[in-house]
């Protein structure tokens, strides 16, 4: 069974040495006397509950899955899992960075953030059941009404109610422009809801007494299209005056997907039968609500691999220790044994090095994400607010795609270290494989992300978002550019930030000339994006670590970042290079193939 050690010094490095989160925050009235020591204690528990409660139920779950009851459509999940949400709940955990107005504990969103990649290092499939609700939670803050609030974020916040998304339909997919899902007005202001989604996640279960759905559909006479389409909250059970689940509303689970991963958590095939629904927001303004979850729910599956690609590292690493296997190239380490332990092999450290800068690059990159949320949403100045707002939305996209993307690498490449033993399942190296895997296609497929990124965030505006990010990054050089100590780390950045300039304007122009230009590179795109982003974290990490070093800290946690941050920049960091010139290869030799593709 594999194991699992939270890595709570890395993120203490970042939160603290790195990235100052309480110098942050502490503008924010609310979070004025947020401080380290707590923080930390709190994920110190968060950890143990991680570790010892939802690890355990990692490998089981996988194995036995969901089931569904055809006549009652009840779902039952794995073993184990109720009775850990339930630990869940009583321990307040649903409630740490939750509204203090709604029954939250208001901790800075850093917390919750590593809390949950901890969760998901742990057991992504029964994380994803309470993780869904955050999304719900936020989108009905943001545009719910007063009496929507009262009754559903109290139990939501707590723990008690679990929240989903209910976008997709069979013929649809993203293309939500499409979807059939209807909404008839009622008399007293309700509407009767009737249509089909799919693939949702956490859909039906019985961990929770009632599961809050926020649903997609299309008023009578709306507009065709996506300016047709409507945000509506559709509970499992209605709830009665008190506040109460009361009778059974028109809205089940007609079957549950049979996936590659993910087995313990609930792919579920949602029927509406004229189901009751209360809109959220403005008719026909759906999208406005549902982007608020989407944008959460992409910060969280980027989470979801990097939760992954830190413990898949942790097993290979053990594993690449005590397994012996042919003698070092360069001589005999191991003299007592008949073979050299498999990390002395150079390939064997590159896979190993390529899952841990992914992981430690990923984290500074979630953590100074939640920050940044928190900022837009509570700094008392409004330019703070706006630029980190803008930020946030430009470092969305690559959050998703470059994290899930670098799982995938990172898990395929530990489940190699272990050799034949990776392809066998009670190692559990091929599920972590298994469960990253849908993280690339869900909330947005990782093309669609790109597509966002180069289309709308960057060339949208005319660069000026990815500009704002270029003066984060130029201040950094401008900081450490004549210290020789930081030249490996700052010149390649420098030179990156410099070409992506030039490449950013190249592609606009092509685009400009045919659309199809900013399609054939948006996924090359996005992946320089993620290396110029993840170069500016890891250069950051290396200041840190240099100026510690030299204040003569003996602690070789220093030396192994300072390390790990050359081995990125050696050996990942180069691929700019490549992409940069097969997203200049245009789209002539992808659209121009008829013969090729008849």
């Amino acid at each position: 069974m594999p194991q699992y050690s939270p890595p709570l010094r890395d993120m203490q490095f970042v939160m603290h040495e790195v990235l100052k989160v309480t110098d942050e925050l502490k503008p924010i009235a609310k979070y004025a006397d947020a401080d380290a020591e707590t923080m930390n204690a709190i994920l110190e528990e968060g950890g143990k509950f991680a570790s010892e409660v939802v690890l355990p139920l990692n490998i089981s779950g996988d194995e036995e899955g969901c089931t569904l009851d055809p006549v009652t459509h009840a779902v039952t999940t794995p073993k184990g899992f109720k009775e850990a949400y339930k630990k869940y709940v009583e321990g307040g955990w649903p409630a740490l960075s939750g509204d203090t107005d709604f029954g939250g504990q208001g901790l800075p969103l850093v917390v919750n953030q590593c809390f949950y990649e901890m969760l998901n290092s742990a057991n992504q499939a029964w994380t994803m059941y309470p993780g869904l609700t955050h999304g719900a939670h936020a989108a009905l803050h943001a545009h719910g009404t007063d009496e929507q609030k009262k009754t559903y974020l109290q139990k939501m916040t707590t723990g008690e109610w679990t929240g989903t998304m209910c976008l997709t339909e069979p013929h649809c997919g993203t293309d939500l422009g499409l979807m059939r899902t209807k909404a008839e007005p009622q008399p007293d202001g309700t509407y009767k809801i009737t249509g089909n989604k799919i693939f949702i996640s956490a859909g039906e279960h019985d961990m929770a007494d009632n599961i809050i759905h926020l649903v997609l559909a299309r008023i009578t006479d709306a507009p065709p299209g996506i300016k047709g389409v409507s945000l509506f909250i559709v509970p499992k059970f209605m709830v009665k005056p008190d506040g109460t689940p009361g009778e059974r509303n028109g809205i089940y689970c007609g079957g549950l997907e049979h996936k590659m991963g993910i087995h313990g958590n609930a792919t579920a095939q949602i029927v509406i039968d004229g189901a009751i629904g209360t809109l959220v927001g403005q008719p026909n303004k759906g999208m406005q609500g549902m982007f608020v979850m989407m944008n959460a729910a992409r910060l969280g599956v980027g989470n979801q691999s990097l939760g992954l690609t830190e413990v898949a590292y942790q097993n290979a690493l053990a594993y690449a220790k005590d397994r012996i296997q042919m003698r070092s190239l360069s001589g005999v380490k191991a003299k007592d044994k008949p073979a050299d332990p498999i990390i002395v092999h150079p390939d064997v450290r590159k896979m190993l090095l390529t899952a841990k800068a992914y992981a430690e690059g990923g984290r500074a990159l979630a953590i100074y994400c939640a920050v940044l949320l928190d900022k837009e949403h509570y700094h008392p100045d409004e330019k703070v607010r706006k630029d980190s707002g803008e930020v946030l939305s430009l470092l969305t996209p690559i959050v998703k795609a470059f994290l899930t993307d670098n799982g995938h690498i990172a898990t395929n490449a530990c489940m190699q270290v272990f050799g034949g033993h990776g392809f066998i399942k009670e190692w559990g190296m091929e599920q972590f494989v298994r469960d990253n895997r849908i993280n690339m296609i869900y909330e947005g497929t990782n093309t669609i992300q790109s597509l966002d990124l180069l289309g709308r965030k960057v060339l949208g505006n005319n660069g000026a978002t990815l500009k704002k990010f270029g003066k984060i990054i130029g201040a950094l050089i401008a900081e450490e550019g004549v210290n020789e100590k930081m030249a490996e780390f700052i010149n390649p950045l420098a030179v990156l930030a410099e070409q992506m300039t030039k490449f950013t304007t190249e592609l606009g122009f092509k685009g400009f000339q045919n659309p199809d230009e900013v399609g054939a590179a948006a996924v090359d795109y996005l992946r320089v994006a993620g290396h110029l982003v993840f170069g500016y974290f890891w250069a950051r990490m290396a200041q840190v670590a240099l100026r510690e070093i030299a204040a003569g800290n003996a602690d070789p946690f220093y030396l192994a970042k300072l390390q790990t941050a050359r081995f990125y920049f050696a050996k990942l960091f180069p691929e700019t290079a490549t992409l940069m010139r097969t997203a200049r290869s245009g789209s002539k030799v992808l659209m121009d193939t008829d013969a090729a593709l008849a």
